[in-house]
């Protein structure tokens, strides 16, 4: 602490991301990035893009990446808006739609910058429980407070957990909370779950945010997108204009318009980890692993005989890093990322000589 610090600075608790381990020969199945490259159009569209151009700047709407984004999910440019990565747009709708007197609500186990933000915003909120089978139960957000809340956010399928809602639950609560903005985090979606953007049309307070981290297997190109109301998308634009109004550069731009148009490759690799995902709950659960279903490139799964945190120390020893989350409810639970089908059956092996 300094004495030149802002009283917000001293009062903030900032998010720690999750671990980028320096170790060689390391499976790291521990921050959900993709086991597999990105489209190789997307490559050689970032190659072709890597050139004396540099010298000005990008465009900063946006404008050839918001309209490949429309066109893919058939909706209007205007409804787009991009930002640097899922978690800045996240952060501008936090302070453009969800800052309001009354507090906005969101699950007890979730992703835990939801309440960095809110502490960076000054953004009321109130966690509601997840059930005793980690589901989020809509109920419980129309119910809440008599219906009077300032903005409903939480992932599908959720995280660390990886359970889904389906379309039908989402347009429940949409139907039954019209006076504030829902906020749907789809960063896993193309991994087994329907995604809520064809329901954008029908209700102006929703807004659907994806990434190009986790299926498109670019999370070191820095690009998120929220599709919705035209409104909600201007209120986005006011906070990134104010803030910062060139969030996406040249390359950047030229990689993900490129990632979003191959849908045979986004296809191909969500496909790849859904089948490794589904084999590799099979084998946990030879071992006594007790999985959480899901529709995520995750699973969260304990074991009913071993600690957690036992566990991923002895895995870190043979070089695999998986993530343990040392919080209330899920402390003996674990979090793997989907890898290859090798770096799985390398995971398997090594717990079977740590159970057994």
């Amino acid at each position: 602490m300094s004495r030149f610090w802002s009283e917000t600075v001293k009062n903030l608790t900032p998010y720690v991301p999750g671990e980028q381990p320096k170790l060689s020969q390391l499976i790291k199945l521990n921050t959900n990035e993709s086991p597999y490259g990105p489209s190789p159009k997307a490559i050689a569209a970032i190659a072709g893009a890597n050139n004396d151009s540099l010298r000005l700047y990008p465009d900063p709407n946006s404008d050839s990446l918001k309209q490949a984004i429309a066109s893919n999910y058939q909706v209007k440019a205007n409804q787009v808006f991009v930002g640097n990565g899922s978690d800045e747009v996240l952060a501008h709708a936090f302070l453009a739609l969800l800052k309001h007197e009354a507090p906005i609500l969101f699950p007890d186990i979730t992703y835990s910058f939801y309440p960095v933000y809110c502490n960076l915003y000054q953004v009321p909120f109130q966690n509601i429980p997840l059930t005793e089978d980690f589901s989020i139960e809509i109920d419980d957000y129309l119910s809440f407070n008599q219906g009077k809340n300032g903005g409903i956010i939480f992932p599908n399928p959720n995280a660390p957990t990886g359970k889904a809602l389906t379309k039908a639950q989402i347009e429940k609560l949409l139907q039954g909370n019209k006076d504030s903005v829902v906020v749907i985090d789809e960063a896993y979606v193309d991994f087994g779950t329907e995604s809520a953007v064809s329901l954008v049309d029908q209700y102006a307070n929703l807004l659907v945010v994806h990434t190009l981290s986790k299926s498109r297997a670019l999370a070191g190109l820095r690009v998120g997108y929220a599709i919705g109301h035209p409104d909600l998308i201007e209120a986005l634009e006011r906070v990134k204009n104010s803030f910062n109004s060139y969030p996406i550069d040249k390359l950047a731009m030229a990689g993900a318009v490129a990632s979003i148009e191959d849908k045979a490759y986004l296809q191909k690799i969500s496909t790849a980890v859904i089948d490794t995902r589904k084999n590799l709950v099979a084998d946990l659960d030879k071992l006594g692993f007790v999985t959480v279903p899901s529709a995520a490139n995750f699973v969260f799964t304990k074991h009913p005989q071993k600690d957690a945190a036992e566990i991923a120390a002895r895995l870190r020893e043979k070089h695999i890093i998986v993530r343990h989350f040392k919080l209330p409810r899920i402390d003996q639970h674990l979090r793997i990322t989907i890898g290859t089908n090798q770096e799985c059956k390398a995971l398997v092996q090594a717990l079977k000589e740590i159970i057994i």
